[in-house]
């Protein structure tokens, strides 16, 4: 199997706990389960933004910059959606600057279905889903000049971000749009801070987007992510309480979680 050519028996056995646990939880949820998901902040800062859109009659930008297919838009797609639901039910204008062309089509099917479910179908409109480049810089100017001339309203930018963070974000400073960044890209959350009204941080993304969509395989798997990360605390405690009895206590013996992981294949050999 691709990747776990050298995984030891302990880290094979780790990752087989965890696709159980997630099995386990996309069963509960698909039975009807109700997670408790927290509502962060970063989520009334979205409905407060578009709130103000709808009393100004501004505009509403969503960008998902560079992001490709994969996790982190589909985690774009659950706030996405319900940003276009709102949009819609205020009869709003939404635009969707677009920079990937294979994400481009399952954002425009997102936003179309928002709008089915608003019960504004008709309203939904194609042109709104704009691709400006596949190239970093060009997308970036590309992005400004249209919050500029759409004078937007609000401008919410998720997903995926490089060097381009602050121009896209002072484009919207520029025009005196609410903002509300959310970022799995470390090194440009500094800016957002700086520039947005808001700033979801890193896994917040994935949180606000299961809260927002409630869509099972997402809920699911935060929830088996949440646990999974209790368990390694867990285990980092009782690592650092075991290396620390031995240091205190010389001879005495106490077991070494790093062993189970570190241990070889030739553990199962016959002697």
């Amino acid at each position: 199997m691709v990747g776990f050519e050298h995984a030891t028996p302990g880290i094979l056995c780790m990752v087989l706990f965890a696709l159980g646990l997630l099995l386990f939880e996309l069963q509960r949820t698909s039975r009807g389960h109700k997670h408790f998901i927290r509502r962060i902040p970063g989520i009334d800062a979205v409905e407060d933004a578009i709130g103000s859109c709808a009393e100004m009659g501004r505009s509403v930008v969503f960008t998902t910059a560079l992001t490709d297919v994969g996790p982190v838009l589909y985690a774009c797609l659950g706030v996405l959606h319900s940003v276009a639901k709102r949009t819609a039910g205020y009869k709003l204008k939404l635009v969707v600057p677009q920079y990937s062309p294979e994400a481009m089509a399952i954002v425009e099917d997102s936003v179309r279905d928002a709008y089915n479910d608003a019960g504004r179908g008709a309203a939904f409109d194609p042109q709104s889903i704009v691709f400006l480049s596949s190239e970093q810089f060009a997308f970036a100017s590309g992005y400004m000049g249209l919050v500029h001339r759409e004078k937007a309203g609000a401008a919410f930018l998720f997903g995926v971000f490089a060097a381009e963070a602050l121009v896209l974000a002072e484009a919207g400073q520029q025009v005196g749009a609410k903002q509300v960044a959310a970022s799995v890209s470390p090194e440009q959350v500094a800016f957002f801070i700086c520039t947005c009204d808001y700033t979801l941080i890193g896994e917040e993304l994935f949180g606000a987007s299961a809260y927002l969509s409630r869509e099972p395989v997402q809920v699911a798997t935060l929830a088996a992510q949440d646990r999974l990360k209790l368990l390694f605390a867990v285990l980092i405690a009782l690592g650092v309480a075991c290396a620390t009895a031995k240091e205190l206590v010389p001879g005495l013996a106490m077991p070494e979680i790093a062993s189970f992981f570190s241990a070889d294949w030739s553990i199962f050999a016959w002697k």
